[in-house]
């Protein structure tokens, strides 16, 4: 069973979708229809809206705000004071006469009345919550007046006046089992930034630090995307070990979008269009073997993991001609909004956590309303490629740590140790480079709240394995030779290589386009067992050549170097046709 899932059957046991018999004209679009004379709420509907609300409490309590919450159901009102005690947040339960907020701004005129002053309203609250909106129409009228966002019950049979004051309203059914679902997720929401926000003050605890990562090595002041920030670094062995039950595996796996930035143009490889496009194996392209690697995991699992792609307006019919062939299958497009530069930068100023490209297409991703639908169909994380990585990349032990663990944003890295020396003593020590992979893993909640995520930033050190990249025609010889296959649509490594790295290929500026890269091997060489290969100059290559070990190639301008069919260059260093000749 889904979270969705989970939550629909919560809401349905608080009978939130049991309405008044008789709905309001306005109130239709919550509704699912009518039965035996009572409306039925839509629980999607109370979903989405309840999302709406904590997120903005939330934002609230980030920029220290003021809530009042307003009840006279005296069933309820032990529920309400135990979230206020347990939340902290102070609250006015003696609001029992009219002008609460409106009269306060005349204290002579109000004692006129005869009636007391309210000295817990001096200052106006930035938030007023509702349980019994029905029975409290003088507060949402007086709220309003003085605009004080409204977060509030709703039912079908509230007047359309009294409708359109509720800032953030939430269609549901006022029973008890509802309000104390209600003030559950608002003490939830609550106690979450408070956290965060003793957390941003140096309050942690050193009990609660632990808890995050155990096994983090913390590294100081490591520029990660053009910034300083610190980040805590997770071996990729001490991550948490998942379930090796299917089920348990499907469950997670369900949790997961895989979202792939596709508006690299390949005009650099001189191919037009999305370099996705650039064909690996047999017809079988980049954005092919992302797409089938999905679905086999879809199919071995029985989960669903969709594939969001966002396409520069550049990218997007060639990128819909490829997905054609991929009908019936779980994906959609999304063209990247074009969102300035000082939008992304505002929307990061505190703590710019992303790389621009991806700032810039979470913004859009979030503006097109996709991640409420994702929230609503149960998914937690997206797994965010912004480059052409042909890896195998989602990886169950990675996710459920994540989700354990609950944290908000993690990068795929490798961990590069060099030695220096150090000042003032004859001792070396370690340096660290980190280099980043390119994978982020991101909760969605975290994005749909806040872009920018006041968080820690988090980084798994990755085997190299897992970072297959294709940037230029020097990559696209090791994926089209016979070091990989491309088996039902998934690229393989050859068993046969015992070397766990690939070879280091540095091909010339005459092999830059994929039209000349082709043009000039009549089939790609054997490479199982080379280690590095740099070609300069004119070269053209024969049938059925294997290259072992170390090679080089350089032809002198205005000469021409031509492998014959069958050639075996191992070790070899080749700089005109007779040094061939002789080996």
């Amino acid at each position: 069973m889904t979270i969705h899932s989970a939550v629909i059957q919560k809401l349905l046991s608080t009978n939130a979708h049991l309405g008044r018999r008789v709905a309001e004209n306005h109130f239709k679009i919550y509704t699912y229809g009518a039965r035996n004379g009572m409306t039925i709420i839509d629980s999607d509907k109370t979903l989405v809206c309840l999302r709406s609300a904590c997120n903005f409490i939330g934002n609230l309590v980030r920029e220290n705000g003021r809530f009042l919450f307003v009840n006279t159901n005296p069933l309820v009102d032990e529920i309400i004071e135990q979230m206020i005690k347990t939340t902290g947040c102070r609250n006015d339960n003696s609001w029992r006469l009219g002008g609460f907020l409106t009269n306060s701004l005349s204290p002579k005129k109000f004692r006129s009345r005869n009636k007391k002053f309210n000295l817990t309203s001096v200052y106006p609250p930035d938030c007023v919550v509702i349980f019994d909106t029905e029975r409290k129409s003088s507060v949402i009228l007086e709220a309003s007046r003085l605009q004080i966002p409204i977060v509030g019950l709703v039912d079908p049979s509230m007047p359309l006046e009294t409708y359109k004051k509720i800032t953030y309203p939430v269609p549901a059914n006022d029973s008890v089992e509802f309000v104390y679902l209600f003030c559950n997720l608002i003490t939830k929401t609550i106690q979450y930034e408070q956290k965060k926000l003793a957390a941003a003050k140096g309050k942690v605890t050193k009990e609660e630090e632990p808890k995050i990562g155990e096994a983090a090595q913390r590294i100081e002041k490591i520029k990660i995307n053009g910034t300083d920030d610190e980040l805590f670094l997770l071996s990729y062995e001490s991550l948490l070990p998942v379930s090796s039950d299917p089920l348990k595996i499907t469950e997670l796996l369900d949790k997961l979008v895989i979202f792939k930035i596709n508006d690299n143009e390949g005009t650099k490889m001189g191919v037009n269009g999305p370099k996705s496009a650039i064909e690996i194996s047999n017809g079988v392209t980049c954005l092919d073997l992302l797409v089938n690697y999905i679905e086999s995991l879809n199919v071995k699992y029985g989960c669903n993991i969709p594939l969001i792609l966002m396409n520069a307006a550049s990218t997007h019919n060639e990128t819909l001609k490829i997905l054609e062939k991929q009908s019936g299958k779980n994906i959609s497009c999304v063209v990247k909004d074009q969102v300035s530069e000082n939008d992304v930068k505002e929307s990061s100023k505190d703590k710019p956590l992303y790389a621009f490209d991806q700032k810039e297409a979470l913004l859009s991703l979030k503006k097109s309303g996709k991640l409420d639908e994702l929230l609503l169909q149960g998914k937690e994380y997206i797994l965010l490629l912004n480059s052409d990585n042909l890896a195998q990349v989602v990886d169950p032990k990675i996710l459920n740590h994540l989700i354990q663990k609950n944290i908000e944003y993690c990068m795929e890295v490798s961990q590069v140790s060099n030695e220096g020396e150090t000042s003032g003593t004859n001792q070396s020590e370690e340096k660290s480079k980190i280099t980043n992979m390119m994978n982020s893993w991101i909760n969605i909640e975290a994005i749909n709240k806040d872009i920018h995520l006041k968080t820690k930033l988090f980084g798994v050190t990755v085997p190299s394995s897992r970072n297959l990249s294709l940037e230029e025609t020097s990559d696209l010889l090791i994926f089209k030779s016979d070091l990989y296959t491309c088996d039902n649509g998934i690229l393989k490594r050859n068993e046969a290589r015992t070397n766990p790295a690939n070879p280091t290929i540095k091909l010339g500026p005459e092999f830059q386009m994929v039209s000349d890269f082709e043009s000039r091997f009549k089939s790609i060489p054997s490479i199982i067992e080379l280690d590095d290969l740099k070609v300069n100059g004119d070269v053209l290559f024969g049938n059925d050549v294997i290259l072992k070990g170390f090679v080089t190639i350089n032809a002198r301008p205005g000469e021409k170097i031509i492998i014959p069919d069958g050639a075996m260059l191992e070790n070899k260093v080749i700089n005109g046709q007779q040094d061939l000749l002789s080996s």
